[in-house]
């Protein structure tokens, strides 16, 4: 069988190769996935369809940092590949894909894996193998706690993000009517939940709500429920192009609300979706802005992309991405001798990492490093701009 290999941006196809356990002592006693020159990570995440975008900017992220590691010798001698296998974004192909590359591709861990859904199918998956399963691109709550000893949070939550939400649009704007429209699955449920939990604390409750089915763009009768709730703005939990359909939809039937966009929607991959109509769009992010030179983490991200893609801008995903295979790469360089899954996972306990501008830090019961949820609204002209308040939006 072959695996689909990533590296460098890059896909290539590659036979499975089996391991000599006579070739050398350490490979004697090495796990899955390590050699004496090289480790091994599986990424299972949306490569094609609706979704895709989000699964190849994680995916190019982490590439991103394992090849500026992998450019200084990699950790201790072994470079770092990543093994990426499409999932379609849908739970039953996300578990064949995860079994594959724990049975077929022998990998030592899984990173980078994308979405509620298919996260809340293959994560027992982990958890049964004993398999670290580092930096999901998710916010749902069943990730996070001390139950959860073999995952590893790098993002804020999605009740941090709505909760950042309904903060802000009371506050800030004086909103009273606040509607949702969310996919129809763990991830749309996740989010509402937390919407649903930052008005109750504020006596409040929603306006009107609207669903749609996952990896689909029919949106138009969701959208249309939503309206008859007359809101003042419109939180949006959901990948980019069934976002952007509902939005131009919106748009076109001519409502006022404030739209607000939960931060998996796909910043850059929204923006390019709306074209015009995505001037005033709010998101909110879990890194920081990802443009400009003054935070260091910001500029060596920035350098290690443009080292594997030239023309490819920076975003918000690809950035989280980098941060998830930055995480990596140094909870390895704390560990001694040949890695192991639960070396790794040590790693982690107790830990802080500081990458200059970003931080994160775990202990025991606490998997999640960061708590950091910001304020960025979408330009006429396509770009984003950051904001400390919605006080700042341009309506």
């Amino acid at each position: 069988m072959h695996a689909l290999v990533a590296r460098r941006g890059r896909f290539w196809l590659a036979s499975n190769v089996a391991l000599c356990f006579l070739a050398t002592p350490a490979a004697v006693f090495a796990e899955p996935g390590v050699s004496d020159n090289k480790i091994v990570f599986g990424q299972a995440a949306a490569l094609e369809g609706p979704a895709g975008n989000l699964g190849r900017d994680v995916r190019e992220g982490i590439l991103a940092a394992f090849a500026e590691a992998n450019r200084t010798g990699g950790v201790n001698g072994r470079m770092l590949e990543l093994v990426s296998r499409d999932d379609g974004y849908e739970p039953t192909k996300s578990v064949d894909a995860t079994k594959s590359l724990i049975n077929d591709d022998k990998v030592f861990a899984l990173v980078g894996a994308v979405g509620t859904p298919t996260t809340l199918a293959t994560e027992p998956i982990a958890a049964q193998n004993d398999i670290p399963f580092i930096g999901p691109f998710t916010g749902a709550e069943f990730l996070r706690g001390a139950d959860k000893a073999e995952v590893v949070n790098v993002r804020a939550s999605y009740f941090q993000e709505t909760e950042t939400m309904i903060e802000r649009l009371t506050k800030d704007r004086g909103v009273i009517r606040i509607s949702v429209l969310y996919q129809n699955d763990a991830f749309g449920r996740a989010g509402l939940a937390g919407v649903q939990g930052a008005l109750d604390r504020r006596n409040m409750t929603l306006a009107s709500e609207g669903t749609f089915e996952r990896n689909t763009t029919a949106v138009k009768m969701a959208l249309l429920g939503v309206r008859k709730g007359n809101p003042q703005a419109v939180i949006f939990i959901g990948p980019y192009r069934p976002c952007a359909a509902a939005i131009k939809l919106a748009r076109q039937l001519g409502m006022a609300a404030t739209f607000v966009a939960i931060s998996f929607v796909g910043s850059n991959s929204l923006a390019k979706e709306l074209g015009s109509d995505g001037a005033g769009v709010i998101i909110t992010q879990v890194v920081p802005f990802p443009w400009g030179s003054s935070i260091p983490v910001v500029e060596r991200y920035q350098e290690a992309l443009k080292s594997i893609q030239p023309t490819d801008e920076p975003g918000f995903v690809t950035f989280e991405g980098y941060l998830v295979g930055r995480l990596v790469v140094e909870a390895l360089q704390k560990t001694s001798g040949i890695p192991t899954r639960k070396a790794l996972l040590d790693a982690f306990l107790g830990g802080e990492f500081d990458f200059h501008g970003v931080k994160l830090v775990y202990g025991h019961g606490q998997n999640q490093g960061s708590n950091s949820v910001y304020l960025t609204q979408i330009q006429s002209d396509g770009s984003f701009k950051a904001l400390q308040s919605l006080r700042e939006i341009d309506n």
